[in-house]
């Protein structure tokens, strides 16, 4: 009996183990799995908390793009994240006469490569403390240490916080923020 519940035992340690190693590997975003194996706009659209992103996303001309190989760092704000916009920004950005716009402020949360946090963190490192990335917009985002996370920090000088990082994507990484940058 004791070998049994021996055996028992290392199984079920090793069951939970291999579960939060699966869960690791997948995290969870706006309640649903981000698979590695998929790309940045099929896992996206799965994910609650980033519908006002997806719509913005597909306004914009951007399904395409961010589809594509890359690869991409996407700092995806929240639905939350756009809430905190002036009250109609949203319903006046998606509007087709403001594509433009748009693009540009969107385009302005994607950076070329597959940017991790411990490359934020060497970057950092390395030049006093703050890392800056340039934007496919053309702007650079700027970040440093905040607490035991990292603030995100635009031209304008809005700062928000990585809530969630580095979901692997086929095509590149999506760091989750709190917060919509603006060019």
């Amino acid at each position: 009996m004791a070998k049994f519940r021996t055996t028992l035992l290392a199984a079920t340690i090793a069951l939970t183990a291999f579960s939060g190693a699966a869960s690791a590997r997948n995290p969870m975003v706006g309640g649903a799995a981000m698979y590695a194996s998929k790309n940045i706009v099929e896992n996206a659209v799965n994910s609650k908390d980033h519908t006002t992103l997806v719509a913005a996303v597909k306004a914009a001309d951007l399904v395409v793009t961010l589809s594509s190989p890359g690869p991409f760092t996407v700092f995806a704000p929240t639905n939350d994240a756009f809430a905190k916009l002036p009250a109609g920004t949203v319903d006046t950005l998606v509007r087709p006469e403001n594509k433009a716009t748009l693009t540009s402020i969107l385009t302005y949360h994607v950076v070329p490569g597959r940017i991790t946090a411990a490359m934020i963190s060497a970057n950092a490192r390395a030049h006093r403390g703050t890392a800056s990335y340039t934007t496919v917009q053309g702007e650079a985002l700027t970040f440093s240490r905040s607490g035991s996370g990292w603030a995100i920090t635009d031209a304008k000088g809005n700062r928000g916080m990585i809530t969630i990082a580095n979901v692997m994507q086929s095509n590149g990484v999506i760091h989750v923020i709190d917060t919509v940058m603006m060019p």
